[in-house]
């Protein structure tokens, strides 16, 4: 086992670090958990960040045991997420525009359910179709022609543990009280910058060729 994970070390190490570059990255999923945190605190934002790991693990199982082949070879399911994908995020571009309207203070959301945060971070990653398809990079890039199912987990679980590294540290470091403070002095701007970029998003998701 460990001779195995040696002899693949320089694979998995290529993989992690461009997990770890695509998941830093700003994009839909880590700007809500940046968002969240901020304004409705670190409980939350840690639950949403949960939420997406989830979200991520999914479509790195699916990738593994090659369900990311089948959706390739039916375009038709695909355009499914996409769509499903590009209107939700067209629904977090109209939450965000709304809040940005507001010149008072919206009051903190602790009403939310832990369960809805979760879901909503896990939908916010399982509807993305980038996800899967990085994800088939991802696989392909760690694998090799002799390479044993357990190559395979570590990819998985390696990625899944630095997704929720990642996600939860953001969570952590936005919802300090230096960055809420800052928030509050600029929420209407982030949240009109939040709603262009997941507006744009969804435009981008809806019109890309597949």
């Amino acid at each position: 086992m460990l001779d195995d994970l040696a002899r693949h070390l320089p694979a998995l190490t290529l993989v992690y670090s461009a997990f770890i570059l695509a998941v830093a990255s700003p994009g839909p999923s880590n700007l809500a958990v940046m968002a969240t945190s901020m304004e409705r605190g670190r409980r939350a934002g840690m639950t949403l960040a949960l939420g997406v790991t989830a979200g991520s693990l999914s479509w790195g199982i699916l990738a593994a045991i090659g369900v990311s082949a089948l959706v390739a070879g039916h375009p038709g399911a695909l355009y499914v997420i996409k769509i499903v994908g590009g209107l939700y995020l067209l629904f977090l571009a109209w939450r965000s525009a709304r809040s940005a309207m507001r010149t008072d203070m919206p009051a903190p959301k602790a009403a939310v359910s832990g369960r809805r945060t979760f879901l909503r971070g896990y939908l916010m990653h399982i509807t993305n179709p980038k996800a899967i398809l990085s994800w088939t990079a991802i696989i392909a890039l760690g694998l090799r022609p002799d390479a044993p199912a357990l190559i395979v987990y570590a990819i998985v679980i390696g990625c899944a543990l630095i997704s929720l590294a990642i996600n939860q540290g953001y969570a952590i470091l936005f919802s300090s009280a230096p960055m809420i403070a800052g928030y509050r002095r600029v929420r209407r701007r982030a949240e009109a910058v939040l709603a262009a970029f997941f507006a744009f998003a969804s435009f981008k998701l809806l019109t890309a060729q597949l």
